[in-house]
């Protein structure tokens, strides 16, 4: 007899299996969190490298479930299984903090580390998935049925807070705590590392608690062992044998006529999951493209609370916790009041359609983003914008060309960067500058794909030119760019927070350097009077890129602002219009997609489905990573394109669905009564398969 709460019919064994799974749950979404920004920003990977890695890592973390059964059922059973791959989880976040931490070895030494780290995170992670939520269910015995639903909907919070928490935690971490000089991914990833060591310790001092039932066999292994000897005398068969209405009939030699029914079940349902890792390979987008987004759009609620890229992945477990009991206790109500024949496989594509229109409201957000973005110059060009330190406007004149067609103001903004026609790799051209009727030919060189700021200034009465090669991409983080330019003709040392610049005399420019987004005072010291003055910099905002001329008045450094790059002027709130629908569209498709495939599946093959479900969500992860790689769009096309191919999936998925015919399983023992009783003997593995599919109502987790 297990031991029970007090006054209840529950195990007290679930306890540690239900805080075991919100540590895990808070360790691997936590890590998941600042993955993609860990990729751009500290391992200074392409979006499209990133994008592609993250998603390869998630796909992973889906097919490893299907190991992770067959070690628990055929050998080693689910409590050792929950053991072994723990202990494997834990080392894959050990070795994966260990790789963030800059001062161990070179960048090869770093994405060797990580990689491992993940690899094995997802042998851990997906290992586990298909036996812990089991395991719990486990606990319970048969007479207690009721208390067992409610221990899931327990389960299911757990897992929804530990990603909710997580999600919020983690990029503080990263972002908030400084270490090494620079943002703390090693701290962002050991903090996840140290809750699945809880989450071990946890499940293992519960070890005297648990009821534990030994290995019975994995029905996958073997629906695959009865397709296969099906497939076999299908071969082997000659033309006199007769022929059978179904291929799998030619197992009838060596399985029971209730079993093929069964599998027919399965396979009829397993095909209507073609379509389904579309869906997947939308609502995955929300930690990677989607967060990449994020870190070029405003990041700033009023004037003291800022959200880091990574923390809008937090809307989707809010939202879940907020829309499950809504459409359960409301939507669905309603819809029945207005007799509306409302199917599960309408149902789904109905959540497809929502996850379209969510990649739709993505695709406006992300044309509004870009005209922010200076575009990198193409093969045959540079980049070119004018900053003007002479006294009154200034007119420029490129050689066969109508750039800068007007005149450039005095210490003001400089108009955008123009696409500069070389026609070669490398090329000299003569530019013409003339101010107040004085004019001059500067002899100057660019490079192709370069991007340059033209300096103009006046020395005596005298107009000069230098060109510098200047910065116009906006952080991966989203943080602002900032550089000094010196008219001064005595280096300054200009301190900025805790950042350095030294900028060298007579029209010369600092180091471009990234700070934190804010309101700053600087520092300006002359290299060799000493004389220090306090300069006023203002708003530092996000993905803006800043020049600041020095110059001298009144005996004084003073610091003129110039906006090369716009700030980001999108806010993240238009961000969550497309959270609100892609997580519509998954309470829609996800939950209604595990309650049609329970509803369809004979009890004994219900672990069948729920790995079908697990491999769609593995292939819309490989969907993301070969279109990340392979079809090079702007990113706003292809967030159409994903829209659009959901919607053509949408169609086909509703046509196949118009021709399916309901199955109803229990049925089945009235058809075959002989083969319900020897099924009997099976009981545990009933209740297994049960317990995993009513656990895997978000295939998510």
């Amino acid at each position: 007899m297990s031991k029970k709460l007090c006054g209840t019919n529950y195990p007290l064994s679930i306890c540690f299996v239900v805080v075991n799974e919100f540590c895990e749950r808070f360790s691997y979404y936590g890590m998941k969190a600042v993955l993609t920004l860990y990729f751009l920003s500290y391992l200074k990977w392409d979006k499209d490298l990133s994008t592609a890695v993250y998603h390869a890592f998630s796909g992973l973390c889906y097919f490893t479930p299907i190991l992770g059964a067959v070690i628990a059922d055929s050998w080693l059973g689910k409590f050792k299984t929950i053991i072994y791959l723990s202990v494997v989880y834990v080392i894959g976040h050990v070795v994966k903090s260990v790789g963030a931490i800059p001062i161990v070895g070179n960048k090869d030494a770093h994405i060797a580390l990580s990689m491992l780290g993940l690899i094995l995170i997802a042998f851990g992670t997906g290992g586990i998935k298909p036996c812990v939520a089991a395991f719990g269910g486990d606990q319970f015995d048969e007479q207690h049925m009721k208390e067992r639903q409610k221990f899931f909907s327990i389960f299911y919070m757990s897992v929804n807070a530990g990603s909710l928490l997580s999600t919020l935690i983690t990029p503080v971490l990263k972002e908030g705590v400084g270490c090494f000089g620079e943002d703390c991914y090693a701290l962002a990833f050991g903090v996840p590392a140290a809750l699945m060591i809880v989450a071990l310790a946890v499940f293992i001092a519960g070890s005297n608690l648990y009821k534990r039932n030994p290995p019975q066999g994995n029905i996958l292994l073997q629906v695959c062992n009865y397709i296969g000897f099906a497939l076999k005398n299908r071969w082997n068969s000659s033309k006199s044998d007769p022929k059978r209405e179904h291929w799998l009939d030619w197992a009838e030699d060596k399985y029971s006529k209730r079993l093929i029914q069964e599998i027919k079940i399965v396979l009829r349902v397993l095909v209507l999951y073609i379509p389904l890792p579309m869906f997947w390979a939308l609502f995955d987008q929300q930690g990677s493209r989607w967060t990449i987004q994020a870190t070029r759009m405003n990041l700033a609620f009023g004037e003291s609370f800022i959200i880091q890229p990574d923390q809008m992945q937090m809307l989707n477990a809010l939202m879940i916790l907020l829309l499950v009991p809504i459409f359960d206790l409301i939507v669905y109500p309603l819809i029945g009041l207005c007799r509306v024949n409302i199917t599960p496989l309408r149902k789904m594509a109905t959540g497809m359609i929502f996850a379209a229109l969510a990649f739709r409201a993505a695709t406006l957000v992300e044309v509004n983003v870009v005209k922010m973005v200076v575009e990198a110059a193409p093969a045959g060009e540079c980049l070119l914008q004018v900053i003007n330190l002479a006294e009154g406007n200034i007119k420029v004149i490129v050689p066969d060309s109508t750039l800068f067609p007007d005149t450039i103001p005095h210490l003001q903004d400089p108009p955008k960067y123009e696409l500069l026609p070389l026609e070669a790799s490398i090329r000299k051209l003569d530019l013409e500058v003339s101010v107040l009727g004085a004019s001059t030919v500067c002899n100057l060189t660019f490079k192709e794909q370069k991007v340059y700021s033209l300096i103009v200034y006046k020395e005596t009465t005298e107009i000069k030119c230098k060109l510098v090669e200047d910065h116009i991409y906006k952080n991966e983080n989203g943080t602002p760019n900032v550089w000094f330019l010196n008219m001064r003709p005595e280096a300054v040392n200009v301190t900025v927070g805790k950042e350095k610049f030294f900028v060298p005399p007579e029209y010369s420019v600092s180091p471009n350097r990234s700070m934190k987004r804010g309101d700053y005072s600087a520092v300006g010291c002359s290299f060799q009077s000493k004389m220090c003055e306090e300069l006023n910099l203002g708003l530092l905002d996000f993905g803006a890129s800043y020049t600041f001329i020095l110059i001298e008045e009144s005996g004084k450094i003073v610091a003129r602002k110039m906006e090369d790059v716009k700030a980001n002027n999108v806010h993240i709130a238009w961000q969550i219009p497309q959270y609100a629908l892609i997580t519509t569209g998954e309470v829609i498709f996800s939950i209604t997609g595990m309650e049609f495939s329970y509803s369809q599946a004979p009890t004994n093959m219900k672990s069948v489905l729920l790995a079908g479900c697990l491999f769609t969500v593995a292939f819309g992860n490989a969907i993301v990573l070969t279109v990340a790689e392979g079809a090079g769009l702007e990113q706003w096309k292809e967030f159409l394109l994903f829209a659009g191919l959901l919607l053509g999936v949408c169609i086909i998925f509703s046509i196949m669905a118009a021709f399916y015919t309901y199955a109803n399983p229990e049925q089945l023992d009235k058809i075959y009564p002989e083969d319900s009783e020897k099924d009997e003997d099976d009981d545990h593995m009933k209740k297994k398969d049960t317990l995993m599919t009513e656990t895997g109502k978000r295939t998510r987790q």
